[in-house]
């Protein structure tokens, strides 16, 4: 049983090497199909684990006030501008906001464009200068390497201190611990706390390569009008959440004024909620990368099958010498079935490789986390021996039932 089908697998590579070129235009029709598969879940997953690893360390307990709806700002619909959510609000906010066990954490962005200076060093690309209080790192899911977080003193005494993220252990420091050192900011001088751990980029937005400084500070600093803060809320206890939420907006729609019957003018935003509007978004993408591919598979199906029609055709007076020396029916179609796994196998591994490597590289570049796509290698392993089943099946069974006279006599 074992040398019959060893002796058919050999059959089946010596009629593949015969017909090389045809073997190869039609392996690559079948890798088109997996590449496309394969290289678009790969990348699908990579944007999936970049943004959910951003996102999921600010935990399931955590809420923001923020000035749109993520959901809101559709371009069919009629835009509703939002005022910006001043500092006199987030100030009083975390004055009335005393839900137990809550953490506010406010912050604003003071600018991307910082030169940060240490001795004779200076940042280059320029830093971004994130002004905070002492909840802010707890609530952001960020973790110290270094030193230590900043205090209620600091914050509320206006003390020039600052938390550095991770590349500037390695730009202007050169590797030397930066606790203790002073830097300057717009001439400012600051006097460095602690260092974050690395957290790397997202969408080319260097989280590393950032400045936190206490808010009163940044405020003196930074003056430009309209500043949007961003207020963030965390709990001890995942179950209270909904009713810390409820209490927020009550809070904020009595800061901003409105009347009962008037719709919030800001939005209510969790981690957990972006995370799973991120997974739909995902998912349309993971079905559109299957329609892509079945039709192109699709394509190959009918490539594959051709070919060993034709195949059956040139070899038919083989097949009749085949049966006329007592080969089955069941011997003469395991040839020719074999011969279709084989090629669909070749175009299978193929197209894994370069889909791999396409996700691998885009990812690459713009910075996703990639891991390698099991569940998309396994679907195309089996997609490909599944259009090797399907297409050398009806040419097999053909094969099978030539009459072995007419085969001996096909010129």
């Amino acid at each position: 049983m074992f040398s019959l089908f060893r002796e058919n697998l050999r059959i089946a590579f010596d009629s593949i090497k015969s017909q090389l070129l045809r073997t190869i235009l039609t392996v690559f029709i079948i890798a088109i199909g997996i590449t496309a598969l394969v290289g678009i879940l790969s990348l699908v997953k990579a944007l999936e684990n970049t943004i959910s690893s951003d996102f999921a360390s600010m935990g399931s307990n955590t809420f923001n006030l923020q000035r749109y709806e993520f959901t809101s700002r559709r371009s069919d619909e009629k835009q509703v501008i939002n005022p910006v959510i001043g500092y006199r609000q987030v100030k009083e906010f975390t004055e009335q906001y005393n839900y137990p066990t809550a953490r506010t954490a406010i912050s604003f962005q003071g600018t991307r464009t910082a030169e940060v200076k240490y001795e004779n060093e200076k940042t280059d690309p320029e830093a971004s200068v994130v002004g905070v209080n002492e909840n802010f790192l707890n609530n952001s899911g960020l973790k110290l390497e270094k030193g230590r977080n900043f205090t209620s003193f600091d914050i509320n005494n206006n003390t020039r201190v600052c938390v550095l993220g991770s590349d500037f252990y390695k730009n202007i420091f050169k590797d030397d611990n930066p606790i203790g050192k002073t830097i300057s900011i717009r001439g400012t001088k600051f006097n460095v706390i602690g260092m974050l751990e690395e957290k790397g980029a997202t969408f080319g937005n260097n989280q590393d390569l950032r400045v936190l400084i206490p808010i009163q500070v940044a405020r003196t600093m930074f003056t430009q009008p309209n500043i949007n803060y961003n207020v963030s809320v965390m709990v001890e206890d995942a179950e209270l959440l909904d009713s810390a939420e409820e209490e927020a907006i009550l809070t904020f729609r009595n800061i901003r004024g409105l009347t009962p019957i008037e719709e919030n003018n800001f939005g209510i935003g969790r981690s957990d909620d972006l995370i799973n509007q991120i997974a739909e978004i995902t998912g349309v993408l993971n079905v559109a990368a299957w329609v892509i591919s079945i039709i192109t598979i699709f394509g190959s199906c009918i490539a594959l099958m051709n070919i060993m029609l034709v195949s059956v055709t040139e070899r038919t007076r083989e097949i009749g010498v085949r049966k006329a020396l007592g080969a089955k029916k069941s011997t003469i179609a395991a040839q020719f079935l074999y011969e279709a796994i084989i090629v669909g196998q070749l175009g299978g591994l193929t197209g894994i490789v370069l889909g791999i490597s396409i996700g691998a590289l885009i990812a690459s570049i713009a910075d996703f986390v990639f891991t390698t796509p099991w569940g998309a290698i396994i679907a195309a392993t089996i997609i490909t021996f599944a259009i090797a089943i399907l297409s050398g099946l009806f040419p097999a069974i053909k094969a099978a039932k030539l009459d072995p006279v007419e085969s001996l006599r096909y010129e």
